[in-house]
């Protein structure tokens, strides 16, 4: 940081003087002194003045609004002005900004007023310090609480009958599977065996390269016996889809609120960070445990991944977890998770999705037919959001019987979650994010008509008309202008 016009940075700058030293500016002259910087004290008080002489400092007796102190502050690099009578203070500021010299000015205010005063009067930096005390005493609740949290979810662990099963996000993306894995450390740690237990499939190459790159290991919820696990755990669920109220839980962690209440033992909701890989991170610095790589990549991964590579609803806890995880992971494998090579039908399903896109205003929607992998969807639709004036996307095609629609949205107006919601929330299982979502629709509740293999095509052709125009009506558009996009 450099003073204006001088050249000088905070490094280099070595003479300072305190105007007004009570208990504020005496604590950091003291500091200042120990670092070796040349510090002129100004003081109105006598006594205080002869008792920082009698520690060696170097103190003078004034009243910080006379004019004369801020000739007497000229040659100092910068100027601390931290009296409790604000109105010194500012007297103080327009004195020495009134010279027309460049000194860097520190001023204590006593409210919001008064800082907004202090600097149009010239202060650099303008400190308030009921609002540092606050924001100390916060910080002090937070790791506190973090502290009895942390106590608490190892004593509902450690008192396990049998095994722990981690359950997560139904077809699970990063976030879900990272958080598991860390959930899993901390087990392990108290000696208790940890299984993370998913339903549905790990859809999408990202994902599917992610788990086996990073050696995580996940089980069917079809192939595990319940009666092993004395201990149930929610990690990163609620959006999960499935039915949570018929979820018996003892511990509950996760980035979004439940829509159903839970009786558990111990529950740690923060709608307040963006990702559970954050929550879980910071339990694990808490406790002090031992990163193995593969934890470490996955959680910052999860972290990267539902932030959108922090450009989505990032907060300063998720920047501070994924710092605390950077020098740990592995950044090879992480670039590989990131580029998964496309499979044929994903490069067949992105072709048909161009060749069928319909475009209103930025919005797009588009049948890709009938599909095997329907993670190709999500590909799709991330896919066609670079095409130029593009902000929305929504890919959908039919598989077993069902609609799966996947959406992306870079439009900060819109939620596409909300959208899917408002779209299909009475008759399908939306899901997701306001810049990333999904929806599954039964296709004979969609149409109304029996499926079978002879009205096939005529039910995607019903499909694509009533899809395309309910999620125009519910994004605010009519109805697409073309096929093309033209």
């Amino acid at each position: 940081m450099s003073t204006a016009g001088t050249g000088i940075t905070m490094a280099s700058m070595s003479t300072y003087a305190i105007l007004g030293c009570g208990s504020v500016g005496h604590a950091v002259a003291e500091e200042l002194v120990a670092e070796g910087k040349d510090v002129h004290i100004i003081d109105a008080d006598e006594g205080r003045v002869e008792a920082l002489r009698d520690q060696d400092l170097d103190a003078r007796q004034a009243d910080i609004r006379d004019e004369a102190v801020a000739e007497a502050v000229a040659d100092r690099d910068v100027i601390l002005i931290l009296s409790s009578d604000v109105e010194a203070n500012a007297a103080a500021v327009e004195n020495i900004r009134g010279r027309g010299d460049d000194q860097y000015i520190v001023a204590r205010a006593s409210d919001p007023v008064s800082a907004d005063d202090l600097t149009e009067l010239g202060a650099d930096v303008v400190i308030n310090p009921s609002a540092v005390i606050a924001d100390s005493a916060l910080r002090a609740l937070e790791s506190g609480e973090l502290e009895y949290k942390a106590r608490q979810l190892t004593d509902v662990i450690a008192e396990t009958d049998g095994k722990l099963a981690i359950r997560i996000h139904r077809s699970p993306d990063p976030d879900s599977i990272a958080s598991a894995a860390a959930l899993q450390t901390i087990a392990e740690s108290l000696d208790v065996e940890a299984t993370i237990i998913y339903d549905g499939e790990i859809g999408h190459q990202e994902n599917r390269a992610f788990v086996n790159l990073l050696g995580i290991e996940l089980v069917a919820g079809g192939e595990v016996d319940p009666a092993e696990y004395g201990t149930v755990a929610l990690v990163d669920h609620a959006k999960s889809g499935e039915a949570e109220s018929e979820v018996d839980a003892d511990i509950i962690i996760d980035h979004y609120e439940h829509e159903h209440e839970h009786d558990v033992a111990f529950a740690d909701i923060r709608p307040n960070v963006s990702a559970t890989s954050t929550i879980l991170t910071k339990y694990i610095q808490e406790l002090d445990q031992t990163l193995e790589e593969n934890v470490a990549t996955a959680l910052l991964y999860g972290i990267r991944a539902e932030t959108l590579d922090f450009k989505r609803d990032t907060t300063p806890a998720d920047l501070t977890a994924a710092a605390y995880l950077y020098p740990f992971a592995d950044h090879d494998t992480l670039e590989q998770v990131e580029s998964p090579s496309m499979s044929p039908e994903t490069l067949d399903v992105l072709a048909e999705a161009i060749r069928k896109r319909q475009v209103q205003g930025s919005h797009l929607v588009s049948n890709a037919g009938f599909i095997r992998d329907r993670d190709a969807l999500s590909q799709a639709a991330q896919h066609l959001l670079n095409l130029e004036g593009i902000t929305t996307t929504a890919v959908f095609a039919i598989a077993d019987d069902t609609i799966y629609l996947a959406a992306r949205s870079k439009d900060i107006r819109m939620d596409i979650g909300k959208i899917l919601e408002d779209a299909f929330g009475d008759i399908g299982e939306p899901a997701g994010h306001s810049t990333d979502a999904t929806a599954e629709i039964p296709l004979g509740i969609f149409t109304g008509i029996e499926v079978s293999e002879d009205n096939r095509e005529t039910l995607l052709e019903l499909t694509e008309e009533a899809v395309t125009k309910k999620l125009f009506q519910a994004m605010g558009v009519e109805g697409g202008e073309s096929n093309n996009g033209g």
